[in-house]
């Protein structure tokens, strides 16, 4: 994959100080907690910060507070931005990600954008480098009715124009590359595709894109959804991640002698994906809407297994070819906009490393859609779908090593927390009611 370069919104321009700068974290339901500050204080927000409790890590989606013993009213962080990475939203507004750190400055062990990092650290000690784009789903509500609307059609592209063209105005802007825009399957239903970069600003720009979109409907009498499941009788919204890994400037999903050309280390990557996700549900797809969309037959990655260009597959491979200006690379499917995404960026890199790391075994591929194999034939496969229910999901994550590896504990204690009282209050709770509830739960 290419990497894009970072277009700072500040850059040989200094901000009004009427402008407001705002720095945004995203805690363990996928929601995105903020600060804002005059731009006259932007130093104080780059050097001091913003304060914050502890507590912000363990909001939930419905803003109950899920206190632990590491996570009560007591304590105090910091909300801390690089004014080199602002962005400029538009109408005096910049935006910038924010760290979560201590008093000190100290990065704090919650802190998800760290996590990542971390993880990234980890691929460079044995000279491994990712790239990650980043897709993004959404409904908008208050818009086309739907007798009048065609999945990818260009009725669809066209009736939503304006909002389009303000989407990518304000991206330019912003300094995010926006691959493309098109409609989806669902009734007014959009996904915007992200140029690979670096995870870390990969993330970052899933967040900035999410702000984008939100504004943008705003602005146009609208309203976007980023819910895994906005509607009974709609789509599901996915924010599949595509990742691909070279050494030393050598692709390791091409060029190898391996199934599609992989190499030994891209098949390791595979295999390490297809072991370690249905113990990681609950970063990638954890909350209470998220098993409504992850079903067979809904292109959302149901089953842990892989194959080339397989949508019904967990893991699709996107072989290097012509028609692939990035080269080869791996679609991440299950992966919904519950999710945070520098977590579910983390647990992605960290099952592929494990399955380098430990040269584990490419299982077979799976040619077809999965759901159509016997249970023998699944079995023999090793296919299994992804957990859906909430105690197994729950029990999985505490009991995986690997989840233990990539993370700090207070990550663990954090996600666990949180993701335990949401699917605990909302699992006997009548499925409409919940729908309802968390639709714009997501939006910003």
């Amino acid at each position: 994959m290419l990497s894009v370069p970072r277009s700072p919104s500040t850059t040989g321009t200094p901000l009004d100080p009427r402008d407001r700068v705002i720095g945004s974290v995203v805690d363990m339901s996928g929601i995105s907690r903020a600060k804002v500050m005059p731009a006259a204080r932007l130093s104080t927000f780059a050097s001091a910060g913003a304060g914050a409790s502890p507590s912000w890590c363990v909001f939930c989606v419905d803003d109950h507070i899920a206190f632990t013993p590491s996570f009560s009213a007591v304590g105090d962080l910091r909300l801390r931005i690089r004014p080199d990475q602002l962005r400029d939203l538009g109408q005096g507004s910049h935006w910038a990600p924010a760290d979560l750190v201590d008093q000190d400055g100290s990065p704090y062990g919650a802190c998800p954008r760290s996590a990542l990092r971390r993880a990234v650290h980890r691929l460079g000690e044995v000279d491994l480098e990712a790239r990650i784009g980043h897709e993004i789903e959404f409904c908008l509500f208050d818009a086309l009715p739907a007798d009048e609307w065609s999945a990818y059609g260009l009725t669809a592209a066209l009736a939503a124009e304006s909002f389009v063209r303000d989407l990518v105005e304000a991206a330019d802007r912003a300094g995010l590359a926006i691959e493309q825009v098109h409609a989806e399957y669902g009734p007014n239903q959009f996904e915007v595709s992200l140029s690979p970069t670096d995870p870390v600003s990969a993330a970052d720009d899933s967040v900035l894109a999410r702000i984008l979109v939100s504004r943008a409907a705003r602005a146009h009498g609208m309203r976007a959804s980023f819910s895994p499941f906005p509607t009974l009788d709609g789509a599901g919204n996915g924010a599949h991640q595509h990742l691909s890994l070279s050494r030393r400037g050598r692709p390791a999903l091409s060029g190898g002698d391996g199934p599609h050309g992989l190499t030994a280390t891209g098949r390791g990557a595979v295999a390490g994906l297809v072991r370690a996700l249905p113990a990681l549900m609950l970063v990638l797809a954890g909350s209470t809407l998220s098993h409504h969309r992850l079903r067979p037959n809904t292109w959302a990655g149901a089953f842990a297994c892989w194959g080339l260009e397989n949508r019904e597959a967990a893991v699709r491979l996107c072989a290097d070819t012509p028609g692939n200006p990035h080269g080869a690379h791996l679609e991440v499917k299950p992966i919904d906009p519950s999710a945070n995404p520098y977590l579910a960026s983390t647990a992605v890199l960290g099952a592929a490393l494990a399955g380098i790391a430990t040269d584990l075994p490419l299982p077979g591929e799976v040619t077809v859609n999965p759901d159509q194999l016997s249970e023998e034939e699944r079995r023999a496969l090793g296919v299994e779908a992804m957990p859906t229910e909430p105690d197994e999901m729950l029990d999985r994550f505490r009991s995986s090593r690997l989840a233990g590896e990539l993370f700090d504990p207070l990550v663990l204690e954090a996600l666990y927390a949180v993701r335990n009282y949401e699917l605990t209050e909302y699992r006997d709770k009548p499925p409409q009611e919940v729908v309802d509830r968390l639709r714009f739960a997501w939006t910003m």
